[in-house]
């Protein structure tokens, strides 16, 4: 039971959290990869 419980609110959370992302203006995941070369 608590199981259940816990997943649906899981998903209703993750379904918040990326709508509030979206109207903030970032992206729900951001993949930043670092250039090669540090330096730069």
């Amino acid at each position: 039971m608590a199981d259940g419980y816990l997943e649906s609110h899981q998903e209703e959370y993750e379904k918040r959290k990326a709508a509030w992302l979206k109207k903030k203006g970032h992206a729900a995941s951001r993949n930043i990869s670092r250039p090669d070369d540090e330096s730069l």
